[in-house]
């Protein structure tokens, strides 16, 4: 008797360091339920409190936290490199290339044309390039994070900033309000650095074709717009890019199971 492969959910979750992203998809890979959360101070208790509201027939997880909630879930896990080229390919077949910046690390990924990962690059060294840096240098020049790509798109030339070291990198911010520059211009400033760096990530691993963009600073209109500039290459950003881990893992969840039958 076949089995209605669409009755099988099959749920991914990515425990990242600043918000928790729980996706469900069927048997054929259509998402049927999406959730986020902040991740807060006890991780593993916001996880429960998302995978509380779903059923599903297996989970998997990815993330930093990912190894925690392998152990208090018994639950199978994928590094986030794997999740996000798996969830970007899902929605752009012809993606060969995939940028992740998280709040905490940033990635480049090279892809096979299957959607496997070729090659890849990972900042986790320090907040530079990342969603951190960018949310401490918003609040350094009072701006809403949600608004800071479109005021420094707003900006008519950005202005240098030479240190990407999160701490340096927000005196000099201070110095540069101090003496009456432009706070717009600043924020442009801080974008292209942040650019300059993802830019060199992505031509170590991949140097043509389109870029798929994920993580939550794929939302920020000036991060798309300058890396499309920088490196003259289309700019693809999935419909939520926070949620590309977590529908990559429920995919790999699914296909997991798959195999193992």
């Amino acid at each position: 008797m076949a089995t209605d492969t669409t009755a099988v959910r099959y749920a991914g979750i990515d425990i990242g360091s600043r918000t928790i992203k729980l996706v469900v998809v069927d048997g054929i890979g259509t998402i049927l339920e999406t959730f986020q959360a902040d991740t807060g101070f006890d991780p593993m208790a916001t996880a429960n409190s998302l995978i509380e509201k779903v059923s599903f027939d297996s989970i998997m997880a990815t993330g930093y936290g990912r190894n925690l909630f392998e152990l208090s879930f018994d639950a199978p896990t994928v590094t986030e490199i794997k999740a996000h080229a798996r969830g970007a390919w899902a929605e752009f077949p012809d993606a060969r290339t995939v940028l992740d910046i998280g709040g905490q690390d940033s990635k480049a990924i090279a892809l096979f044309d299957t959607g496997k990962v070729k090659k890849f690059e990972m900042n986790d060294r320090c907040a530079a390039g990342t969603g951190k840096f960018l949310e401490i240098m918003a609040a350094t020049l009072g701006f809403a994070l949600a608004d800071f790509g479109a005021q420094a798109l707003a900006a008519e030339k950005d202005l240098l900033i030479s240190s990407m070291c999160t701490v340096f990198a927000e005196s000099e911010v201070t110095s540069l309000i101090a003496r009456g520059e432009d706070r717009k211009e600043i924020a442009r400033g801080l974008h292209t650095s942040v650019i300059r760096r993802a830019a060199g990530m992505i031509n170590r691993v991949s140097s043509e074709g389109p870029i798929v963009f994920t993580g939550g600073v794929a939302k920020n209109p000036c991060m798309k717009e300058l890396l499309a500039g920088k490196l003259g290459r289309e700019i693809k950003i999935p419909s939520d890019p926070q949620l590309a881990g977590a529908y990559g893992a429920a995919l790999l969840a699914a296909e997991q199971k798959k195999n193992a039958d």
